[in-house]
């Protein structure tokens, strides 16, 4: 029953004049930290969902670099902060030939602060001049790096960041982190305005910076090659756009029938499911995967703490940002989210080469398997693995499929329990002739003596 309201109490009640002021300023202040842009296909740069990290730790935060607004400022990364001007000076020191100035930069990213801004989910609370600057600065250090790393311009003698080994693996890594992004629109417009006569031809944005996490993800040069056009939001999304095959980029057909999850790979193992290498064509990713004939095919993937973050905040990526229509990489944590219960299907999938471990025990990897799928939201029914996920549900749920496959794999799997099953068989063979000589030696002395009487 609903209480109901005490009058006298409701006439006592005296409404406090600055609150009432308060809760009004509130009413019209617009969210900061998950701000009205967030929802708009203009914004693509997130604060990490807290689900996630709960799920994954510290994955989502840069470690020894701080690239745009979100982790700017903090007292743990100055140490790159400070290399950050000495590859701003190398840069301009090469444009002053051609008249760019610093100020002819701050003014060519002060025509982008309003896109820029709302390319991030927060509010940023820079004022204007700290904001560009900081864009230009982020932007021109990683600029410069790749320039370096792809040999365009030589590096300064004894520079730390590239003679000290531990260095260039962190940013691999911290340059692909969601919360460490500044929009890729900003990246090409320094790249284009620092650009000497001498440069014209020289490969694009996308080429030099594939180039640069080559060096992580060791993909063929010819594969490479062919990435010069990639577009992106920022980093993240652009190697993530370089690893979904052409084949598979767009939108896929709504399953009609509801599409089901599918079992580990023990499970799939006894119903006769086979899992092996894809192709190895040098165009194949590891999200292209395929199921025919009992048999799925999954191109090998290096499991390693460059690859390890890099899925996970891809993942974050597709579940924040509402351009992503077909979330490939949550489908395909998802997949391995199901094919993987306990060490022994890691331990399966990697005797197959479907899994190349470079990143722990195989019970670490069933475990990071499992948080990565953690609280992540994938429509099953419109995901570019709808089919697949379908296709092994139906011939797993074939009876005779199942039960032919259980009887091998529980006699014939090993050659013990074949030798196991073979003495049986010999065992229930000799047992039938025994009964059977013994029955016909009966009746067929009780059939001699019969005509004897």
């Amino acid at each position: 029953m609903e209480q109901e309201p005490n009058h006298q109490v409701l006439n006592m009640y005296k409404v406090d004049t600055e609150r009432l002021s308060s809760m009004y300023l509130k009413i019209s202040e617009d969210p900061k930290i998950l701000s009205k842009v967030a929802g708009k296909i203009s914004c693509s740069i997130f604060r990490v969902p807290q689900g996630l990290i709960d799920a994954n730790g510290k994955a989502y935060q840069p470690h020894i670099v701080s690239i745009g607004p979100y982790h700017h400022g903090h007292n743990r990364l100055n140490m790159i902060e400070e290399h950050k001007w000495s590859y701003l000076g190398s840069l301009l020191s090469r444009t002053k030939t051609i008249g760019l100035t610093l100020e002819e930069l701050l003014k060519a990213i002060a025509s982008l602060e309003s896109e820029a801004r709302e390319c991030y989910s927060e509010t940023i609370l820079l004022d204007t001049h700290d904001f560009i600057e900081m864009m230009v600065l982020d932007g021109c250090f990683l600029i410069e790096l790749f320039r370096k790393v792809a040999k365009l311009v030589p590096f300064e003698q004894d520079d730390p960041l590239v003679t000290m080994a531990w260095i260039l693996p962190f940013f691999y890594r911290d340059f692909l982190k969601l919360e460490n992004q500044i929009p890729f629109f900003v990246l090409e417009r320094l790249f284009e305005l620092s650009k000497l006569p001498e440069e014209k031809l020289t490969p694009t944005l996308s080429s030099i910076a594939m180039e640069f996490f080559n060096n992580s993800l060791f993909r063929p040069e010819e594969v490479l090659a062919q990435q010069s056009g990639l577009v992106g939001k920022h980093l993240l999304d652009l190697v993530r756009t370089s690893f979904i095959p052409s084949d598979l980029q767009t939108e896929p057909n709504r399953v009609i029938t509801p599409t089901h999850v599918i079992h580990c790979v023990s499970k799939l193992q006894r119903a006769g499911i086979k899992i092996t290498p894809g192709n190895n064509n040098n165009n194949d990713t590891f999200l292209h995967v395929k199921f025919k004939h009992g048999v799925i095919q999954m191109p090998t993937i290096t499991m390693d703490d460059f690859m390890s973050s890099f899925l996970l905040n891809c993942v974050a990526f597709e579940q924040c940002y509402s351009g992503c229509n077909s979330k490939h990489f949550t489908t395909y944590v998802t997949l391995l989210d199901c094919l993987i219960n306990t060490y022994r299907d890691v331990e399966y999938l990697c005797e197959r080469n479907i899994i190349e471990n470079h990143f722990g025990t195989e019970g670490e990897v069933a475990s990071f398997i499992n948080n990565a799928g953690k609280d992540v939201a994938v429509d099953l029914e419109y995901c570019y693995l709808s089919k697949l996920f379908n296709e092994v549900h139906e011939y797993y749920g074939n009876s005779w499929h199942v039960q032919w496959a259980s009887f091998k794999y529980t006699y014939f799997d090993t050659p013990w329990s074949f030798i196991s099953a073979l003495a049986a068989f010999v065992l229930l063979v000799l047992t039938v002739s025994q009964t059977y000589f013994a029955a016909y030696q009966y009746f067929d002395t009780k059939h001699s003596s019969s005509k004897q009487g």
